[in-house]
């Protein structure tokens, strides 16, 4: 701990002028900004003192908005983000104007109900260059954006990856209704197996072969009765009957696969 300066003592803690509330270090506070336009700026007390004169001081690191910062506001941003910086500052202890809680985002997206003193921190923010710490986050949906708590998303069932319904092409109404769901990928994959399973496969399948001839779209089939073929982005099923009883002979025919 830094030591005091002559004339000065640490303060265990400071009642907040005109209420019954104790601010210690290391609670976070909102501070009355110069213009009473803006909304109180939010900081973490590091240390309260008093000088001879028994004027009380404190030291804070303050949180910055996202508006604050040099990239600004961004879509994933939560309204009650808050970033914390590297930006110390001593300010008056008149000058706080309540408590408030900056939660960690974890914690933040388990409350049932966000009161008006809860924020969330998940960022720490260098003011100088506008670094963060850490500077890579999950994505989520097809947008590949962060996870904003303030937005409604749905979980596929088949990947588990979350989904904004805007971009599912869904309202918010539509994707509250919802008992069950799948994103675009996976419902296809769905699609595929639902058209594998109900199509009857000859169990004499094993007597076709392909040829060693073939390009992507193309195949030579030289014997065999039904064929089903299935690839990693769509699923092509075909019919092939090649074998003649009447001449007991077997064909080679071009198949085009759609």
């Amino acid at each position: 701990m830094a030591k005091t300066k002559p004339g000065k003592k640490d303060l265990d803690s400071y009642y907040i002028k005109g209420t019954n509330k104790v601010v210690r270090p290391g609670d976070c506070v909102l501070m009355r900004p110069s213009d009473p336009d803006k909304p109180p700026y939010v900081a973490r007390v590091e240390k309260i003192e008093a000088d001879h004169r028994n004027n009380v001081k404190v030291r804070v690191r303050w949180y910055y908005r996202p508006e604050e910062s040099i990239g600004g506001r961004r879509q994933f941003h939560g309204a009650k983000e808050l970033f914390l910086s590297d930006h110390y500052d001593v300010q008056s202890a008149h000058t706080i104007e309540g408590k408030c809680i900056v939660h960690s985002f974890k914690n933040y997206t388990k409350l049932e109900n966000v009161g008006v003193e809860d924020y969330f921190c998940r960022f720490e923010y260098k003011a100088a260059t506008g670094g963060f710490t850490p500077d890579r986050v999950a994505v989520y949906c097809k947008c590949e954006m962060p996870y904003n708590p303030d937005d409604l998303m749905v979980q596929c069932e088949g990947c588990k990856d979350w989904f904004h319904p805007s971009c599912m092409g869904m309202t918010i109404e539509e994707a509250k209704k919802l008992d069950h769901f799948l994103c675009s990928d996976c419902s296809s994959d769905d699609d595929a197996k639902r058209s594998l399973n109900s199509f009857p496969v000859s169990p004499s399948i094993e007597k076709w072969s392909l040829s060693a001839e073939r390009d992507d779209r193309l195949i030579l089939l030289t014997c065999g009765e039904r064929l089903i073929f299935a690839f990693s982005s769509r699923v092509c099923c075909c019919v092939v009957e090649l074998y003649s009883e009447e001449k007991d002979t077997s064909e080679c025919v071009w198949i085009e696969m759609i």
